[in-house]
């Protein structure tokens, strides 16, 4: 296999470098709680979280905005004790620190958590820039906060590739004219191909092979 042709690397955060989802899923069983809607399962949540900004407003419909600062109030109580490094995630960044190649991380997580996460894990140094959900940016599936990344690296969106384990960073990559690379954690190849990826793997360390040029 030829050696993929790339100048940056943007990365998704929740089901791709880190697994924090456990006060995820213990914030959004609460809110459903709250607003008596049925509970649901580990993946469903999972899955959801991968949909983008969009699995909100199925979920909730008008009470979107109100559900959204009931998750947040719970979810920010544990956000920093429970964060789990995904396999091949340090292996990659070291990789591609090491070939002088520029990561942004691309999430719809909240900015400052975003970063709270990265620094408590000591990532931040990795990352040219972070872009994560601000009340005046747009979230993925939108391809702006992917536009944005490559503004402040200085790359031309047609030469990154995106990471990503949901529906929503797959979308938005093709959205914005670079390769998706989707990772199998949460939806299948096919849900992941239908959303836009080009490739998809079952782990990081599969991703850093295939960037390298090798057959997997």
């Amino acid at each position: 296999m030829n050696k993929p042709v790339f100048k940056g690397v943007l990365l998704d955060l929740d089901g791709t470098l880190i697994d924090a989802f456990a006060p995820i899923i213990h914030a959004m069983r609460e809110t459903l709680q709250y607003f008596e809607l049925p509970t649901m399962s580990d993946g469903a949540i999972r899955r959801h979280t991968g949909r983008g900004d969009c699995s909100m407003t199925a979920l909730f419909g008008d009470k979107k905005e109100q559900a959204s600062q009931y998750f947040i109030q719970v979810h920010d109580q544990t956000y920093l004790n429970d964060i789990q490094i995904m396999q091949g995630a340090e292996a990659l960044m070291q990789g591609l620190q090491d070939q002088y190649i520029p990561m942004a991380v691309v999430t719809s997580k909240g900015q400052y958590r975003a970063e709270a996460q990265l620094e408590k894990l000591g990532w931040l140094s990795y990352f040219s820039c972070v872009i994560g959900k601000l009340d005046s940016r747009k979230s993925k599936p939108s391809p702006e906060p992917l536009l944005l990344a490559c503004e402040q690296m200085g790359l031309n969106i047609q030469d990154v590739i995106m990471v990503g384990d949901g529906e929503a960073d797959m979308k938005a990559a093709s959205r914005a004219g670079c390769v998706g690379i989707g990772l199998t954690h949460s939806f299948s190849e096919e849900e992941l191909i239908q959303a836009g990826a080009n490739h998809c793997f079952a782990s990081l360390d599969e991703v850093l092979l295939w960037m390298q040029g090798e057959d997997i």
